[in-house]
């Protein structure tokens, strides 16, 4: 598979960094998870509603420390065909969960949060695909 490893242009470069904190993110999401599953469930606008509802948690973490390890990849290989497919499909996360926390009846400003989340990454995943768009010098 090849990348998309062309000489960095400022677009390229602010593309690249913009995808640093969601791959950090992720990474601190996972960490956060598996650290406290029932504190982060009700941060993330879900609280736990039994005993055994942990172990959920602790799988969303592995598939979110699976997503930062991915980005993370992506940002080392410079790989912006990848990283701006990655950020437009990554919609469906906090859209989603907006959707979810919302129809749970969780605090606004939860709900704002996770839109603002999405936000970003539309914004990231605009400026990606701008960026992976330039021709080469």
């Amino acid at each position: 598979m090849a990348t998309t490893a062309a000489r960095a242009t400022p677009l390229r470069t602010i593309a690249w960094w913009m995808c640093v904190p969601l791959a950090a993110l992720q990474a601190v999401n996972a960490a956060r998870a598996i650290a406290d599953p029932a504190g982060f469930a009700t941060y993330m606008g879900a609280p736990l509603m039994a005993d055994g509802d942990g172990a959920w948690v602790l799988i969303y973490a592995l598939r979110t420390a699976f997503i930062a390890l991915l980005v993370a990849s992506l940002l080392i290989r410079r790989d912006f065909q990848g990283l701006k497919w990655t950020a437009l499909v990554a919609l469906v996360m906090p859209l989603g969960d907006a959707w979810v926390v919302h129809e749970g009846g969780a605090a606004m400003a939860t709900v704002a949060r996770h839109l603002a989340i999405a936000g970003y990454l539309a914004l990231t995943a605009g400026v990606l695909f701008t960026a992976s768009a330039e021709r080469k010098p």
